[in-house]
């Protein structure tokens, strides 16, 4: 989760080395939007924060009300669904960060300079990456608090970071492609009424089987329902799928979903900057 920027146009120092690649670029734009985010972390607290109170809420609130399909416990069902809801939140800031810098010329600025196209894209990613990392590590650290337990080795633990942060790298380009398409204020709000839907029609908080049949079948289909029911499987929770294709392939699922989301959004993200004008 990230915050707007836009206290200056300066770039940051290194970039104007000719002989610098796109990664060492991004690295630095990445630095910036850190020390930003350092200078401003109230969104990134809040957001936390936010994610917190779901958790609270659902586990406590109303997880003795609902039953796992395949038995388990409710609260080890819901926390690696909110490690996964958690990746997808965020995304307007994301998008209004790239849209404002676009809007006040900080974008042209570093279309100046003899730097890779993609540097700029690649930093604001690489930032966002960061918080993501430091949002997951605060959800997964209150859930050790709160009694939920990873059963596997850590190597299944590693993989299934891996495949979280990886469904959001795949969402940022999303978030950049739109802030770098439009830089309207009502085009932020829509983005934040579309990962509502998104988010609670998914498996994060019940499980497909508890749903309609034609509900059930789109919110399993959902990329982050794949993560979710591929982090369960791999931290050892109860997935809630009892039968199905995803029962046998959600790390295949929770792999695939991002790959095409990725190839889909990073080719529009860089038409999109190519096509920037102030």
């Amino acid at each position: 989760m990230t915050t707007t920027h836009t206290t200056s146009i300066a770039a940051p120092a290194g970039l104007r080395d000719r002989r610098s690649n796109p990664l060492r670029e991004g690295w630095l734009i990445a630095g910036r939007d850190v020390l930003h985010c350092v200078r401003e972390p109230w969104g990134l607290v809040f957001g936390l924060a936010f994610n917190i109170m779901l958790v609270l809420m659902f586990g406590f609130l109303f997880g003795g009300a609902i039953e796992v399909p395949g038995g388990g416990d409710y609260i080890a069902f819901l926390l690696p669904g909110m490690f996964a809801l958690a990746m997808l939140f965020g995304l307007e800031s994301t998008m209004s960060a790239m849209a404002e810098d676009a809007k006040r010329g900080i974008t042209d600025r570093f279309r100046s300079l003899p730097i890779s196209s993609a540097s700029v894209a690649l930093g604001r990613a690489i930032a966002d990456l960061a918080n993501s990392m430091l949002s997951l590590g605060v959800l997964v650290f209150g859930g050790l608090l709160i009694g939920w337990r990873p059963t596997t080795g850590p190597a299944e633990i590693a993989l299934a970071v891996v495949l979280l942060l990886w469904l959001r790298f795949a969402l940022l380009w999303l978030g950049i492609f739109l802030g770098l398409s439009f830089r309207g204020t009502g085009a932020t709000t829509a983005v934040q009424v579309l990962v509502w839907p998104i988010g609670f029609l998914s498996t994060v908080f019940v499980s497909a089987e508890t749903m309609p049949g034609w509900l059930g079948a789109i919110a399993a289909w959902n990329p982050v329902s794949a993560t979710a029911t591929a982090a369960r499987q791999l931290f050892g929770n109860p997935t809630g799928v009892t039968s199905g294709w995803l029962a046998e392939n959600a790390v295949l699922a929770a792999s695939v979903w991002p790959l095409v989301i990725t190839a889909v959004f990073l080719p529009l993200a860089a038409s999109a900057y190519r096509r920037l004008r102030r």
